[in-house]
């Protein structure tokens, strides 16, 4: 038999966050893969994908600490060999974080196939920053019967309550007070008791913040991604630009905060 293996897929610039996924997939195998490759086709704007930080050394140093076993940082030659058939990620993908970002989620799909097939995984470990990635590639899993289970890692949180992103080293000191609105407004949503009161908190808040345009903000089911009615499985997301950095967050509706249908 096989030795099994857990699987980190990463585009690099690693924090501490893509940390706790390999601590994650070292609970399921002893055999902890971690793949650094920047994806190119889940970029809609070429300035981001050039800005994007790079530093594989120190990458390959940070995975090796936390205790990756195997280390692939492949080139795109070796991801895309010939002609590429992009994967599509449906409806959903035109949603949220896909209304501006054209074949986003389908070139994520693309490649998360693609590094499935060379490496082989029993278990591939996802981050719940990117919620809308998550969802999709786990109805894609489950929809093509793919034989790998996709472990959903928490959110990691620098002290401020700022969410980790590679992208955060682009955010000035004043760059990141503003973005601080971001995790304030979570906090509060999700504090209210009803669905459609935390619903105004998160615009309100998000909006009082000059130094963030917002995006999108709304109050999913975790299980199907439409607009919740009810606090039972809800999720905050937010999504907006810092001078011109986008940064993503999601929260939880606590259980505490008794939200309910209205």
């Amino acid at each position: 038999m096989s030795e099994t293996k857990a699987f980190v897929p990463t585009m690099g610039a690693l924090h501490a966050g893509h940390l706790s996924l390999i601590e994650i997939a070292k609970s399921f195998s002893s055999n902890v893969v971690v793949s650094i490759f920047v994806n190119p086709l889940q970029f809609e704007n070429p300035d981001d994908l050039a800005t994007y930080p790079r530093d594989l050394d120190r990458d390959i140093a940070k995975a090796r600490e936390a205790g990756a076993t195997e280390i692939w940082s492949p080139t795109y030659d070796e991801i895309y060999p010939g002609e590429i058939a992009p994967i599509s990620s449906g409806d959903l993908g035109k949603k949220y974080e896909g209304v501006g970002r054209e074949g986003h989620f389908d070139g994520v799909l693309t490649v998360v196939d693609r590094l499935f097939k060379h490496i082989a995984p029993q278990w591939a470990v996802f981050g719940e920053k990117d919620f809308q990635q998550l969802f999709i590639i786990k109805r894609w899993v489950k929809s093509h019967n793919i034989p790998v289970e996709i472990v959903a890692a928490p959110l990691i949180r620098d002290l401020d309550g700022l969410a980790l992103s590679s992208r955060n080293v682009r955010l000035s000191r004043e760059d990141r007070k503003a973005a601080l609105v971001i995790s304030r407004a979570l906090r509060q949503a999700t504090s209210e008791r009803s669905i459609e009161s935390a619903r105004d908190r998160l615009h309100d808040v998000l909006t009082s913040e000059p130094g963030f345009t917002l995006d999108y903000a709304e109050i999913i089911n975790e299980d199907n991604f439409e607009p919740a009615t009810s606090s039972r499985k809800g999720r905050a997301l937010v999504a907006g630009w810092v001078n011109g950095v986008r940064l993503l967050d999601n929260m939880p509706m606590s259980s505490k905060s008794k939200v309910v249908a209205e």
